[in-house]
């Protein structure tokens, strides 16, 4: 249950000084059951995902369904205009002449599965986003250069203002933030 201060807060941040202490808060985290967490780092580190049990992307699938309209897109854009459209008898083949149809078809198969990881990606990072809640915590800007932070979200289910102040603190972590809207 939601502290009635907590409304005003988009969670609370914790600072690491090291990948390891990050890494094995990310995995307390979610063994107390935080969901709605997120980590920062100033590169990648593959054991954060790992540890926060971070969902795979869609945008795989995303790009498959592109890849699928536009090979049908393709075929049936060739198809209509060798066959329905504009029908010319060249060389004796038939109006229905499929490999001829193959580099179009291979281009705008190309064309709008990138087109859907693009804008897919985009969209399922929220982006573009010019303003993140944890950019009014002024210690964040470290988190491009040798710090490590760890969030979790007011919108958790298991968040408490102060019980999740508590656990945090437990973390060992440099210190604790309030990351207000």
């Amino acid at each position: 249950m939601s502290a009635p201060g907590a409304a005003r807060l988009h969670g609370l941040m914790a600072e690491f000084r090291s990948a390891r202490s990050l890494i094995r808060a990310c995995e307390r985290t979610h063994e107390a059951g935080y969901r709605k967490t997120d980590a920062y780092t100033p590169y990648p580190i593959e054991e954060v995902f790992e540890a926060l049990h971070l969902h795979r992307s869609k945008v795989p699938l995303l790009v498959l369904i592109g890849g699928i309209l536009g090979c049908l897109g393709g075929f049936a854009l060739c198809y209509w205009t060798s066959v329905i459209e504009y029908p010319m008898n060249i060389g004796g083949r038939p109006h229905n002449s499929w490999p001829s149809f193959i580099p179009v078809t291979f281009e705008t198969t190309i064309l709008v599965a990138s087109f859907f990881a693009v804008v897919g990606m985009l969209a399922l990072n929220g982006l573009p986003m010019p303003y993140h809640p944890v950019f009014n915590v002024k210690r964040f800007a470290l988190a491009s250069r040798d710090r490590y932070f760890l969030v979790i979200e007011a919108e958790d289910s298991r968040f408490d203002a102060e019980e999740t102040r508590r656990f945090l603190a437990s973390l060992e972590p440099t210190e604790v933030f309030d990351v207000e809207p």
